[in-house]
């Protein structure tokens, strides 16, 4: 994390979406919906650096109007949203994704799939989301989400197409478990949410999307600016210009980051813009 001294320095900048841009209700605040909108117009490439898929941002499209880029899946697909199309993806084998069926098959786990376009799961965890700590995405969930009763036959069906794989669990210690499961498969594995674990290739993150991206748009990695708050947030953190960790963050991600700023219900984002960007 080299910090550049002067204001308005910065190209890029990364928001992470859930615990960061949006606030405990899942909304983007106005102001800072406008403050997103002057940066684009001010030529700095604003994008959302997430564990989200394409479909999980329908909600968001008048806010994104205008955004280039999005850093989707956390890493494993980088979107144009101007030309509609991925520059880059990454895919889980079909090995990989059948042990990761396997795995939440031994802990009655909710197993949620994402593809370029596509945001699958089963009717009866959807349903039930609250089982699995995550009754917040729950109205999401039923709006966007293809229902697919036999996820092992989706798989077959959809090989090579699989960017990630979430698994919620019914408690820490069973999320626990499963990631003692599943190690050394070849996968990176990241805790998120209170009970999700995130299974996407070996080697993709934020941050190897970050840099990918970056490649793509000739911009160095020291002006660029990343936010956020949760563990699948520490490698972009780790390696963007300047690091900022938002005041709900974890302590692991408040002791690696350059400066600490507002929580995500009190316009920690906003703060982030005025202070470096405006």
């Amino acid at each position: 994390m080299n910090m550049m001294n002067q204001k308005n320095n910065y190209q890029l900048l990364s928001l992470d979406m859930d615990g960061t841009l949006l606030n405990s209700a899942k909304q983007i605040p106005c102001e800072t919906t406008a403050a997103i909108q002057e940066l684009m117009e001010r030529g700095v490439e604003v994008v959302v650096g997430t564990g989200r898929g394409l479909a999980e941002l329908a909600d968001y499209r008048d806010a994104f109007q205008g955004m280039h880029y999005g850093l989707l899946v956390s890493g494993g697909l980088i979107y144009d949203f101007q030309q509609e199309k991925p520059l880059t993806l990454h895919a889980l084998s079909i090995e990989q994704c059948q042990r990761l069926l396997e795995a939440a098959a031994e802990e009655d786990a909710m197993v949620h799939i994402l593809t370029v376009h596509d945001s699958v799961a089963r009717e009866q965890d959807i349903f039930h989301m609250d089982d699995f700590s995550m009754s917040v995405y729950q109205d999401m969930y039923e709006r966007i989400c293809d229902r697919q009763d036999d996820l092992a036959h989706y798989v077959q069906e959809h090989a090579d197409e699989i960017l990630k794989i979430n698994l919620y669990h019914r408690s820490t210690a069973s999320r626990e478990r499963s990631r003692q499961r599943l190690a050394g498969l070849g996968m990176n594995l990241v805790l998120a949410e209170k009970t999700g674990l995130e299974a996407s290739p070996a080697g993709i993150t934020k941050a190897s999307g970050l840099k990918e991206l970056c490649k793509l748009l000739n911009i160095p990695l020291a002006a660029t600016v990343a936010v956020g708050d949760a563990p699948n947030d520490l490698k972009i953190l780790q390696i963007a210009g300047l690091s900022a960790a938002m005041g709900n963050a974890t302590d692991s991600i408040k002791e690696i980051c350059d400066v600490i700023v507002s929580d995500n219900d009190h316009n920690g984002v906003l703060e982030v813009i005025r202070r470096y960007f405006l």
